[in-house]
């Protein structure tokens, strides 16, 4: 499977254009290539935001996104959540998700079974052993996957049509075009907005976006 990150890999030219697909998707690779540039400029610059904002600011904004996520939600009794552990700033859902184990729902976090390849969703609760996965990420010990309802995914940066700006490795697009009838949350701080990403033909849209000041 080809990578999904944002710079796809050159290769010389050959009769089957090969190295021109992403993920199946044939691409023109200056314009990848200069997408590539933009968002990796974007994303350092989102990065910096994020990384001033006060401790104490992050977790208010964590704990206003959980009470949209409630309302958003609903009862969550029986429902499979996929939510994520959070890195680099990323909003904390960590307790939230206790509370939704506690009303009877069904979490779910995101493992890499290996590189490059689309994210698996195995079940976690506030008392599942952890062990650490690719990139440092903590996942659960118990490999029990799952096919989550809704997938709440953290935003870098969002654009006005929907399209999440990530960490650029392309896992949740490349994850969730496999899983078309999960509903997808994007969550995140109101200085993730952005005017557009320039959406290429990998981008999955999201669902709904939440935002917390």
């Amino acid at each position: 499977m080809s990578d999904m990150s944002d710079t796809p890999n050159e290769s010389a030219s050959n009769s089957c254009m090969a190295h021109q697909l992403v993920d199946g998707h044939v691409i023109d690779p200056q314009t990848a290539r200069d997408v590539g540039h933009f968002r990796k400029a974007l994303r350092q610059e989102l990065y910096a935001k994020r990384k001033a904002v006060p401790l104490v600011q992050r977790q208010n904004t964590s704990a206003a996104l959980a009470e949209m996520l409630n309302t958003h939600i609903g009862d969550p009794r029986d429902k499979i959540i996929a939510a994520y552990w959070p890195i680099r700033g990323e909003p904390d859902l960590r307790n939230w998700m206790a509370e939704m184990h506690v009303k009877g729902a069904i979490l779910a976090l995101p493992t890499m079974p290996a590189k490059h390849q689309p994210l698996e969703f195995h079940r976690w609760t506030p008392e599942s052993e952890m062990k650490m996965g690719h990139f440092h990420i903590p996942i659960p010990q118990v490999a029990d996957p799952l096919d989550p309802d809704l997938v709440i995914v953290p935003l870098l940066g969002v654009d006005q049509d929907q399209y999440r700006l990530g960490n650029g490795g392309g896992y949740y697009d490349r994850t969730l075009a496999r899983r078309p009838n999960a509903q997808t949350i994007g969550i995140g701080a109101q200085f993730c907005q952005i005017k557009t990403i320039f959406p290429q033909a990998w981008d999955i849209r999201l669902n709904t976006i939440l935002l917390a000041p």
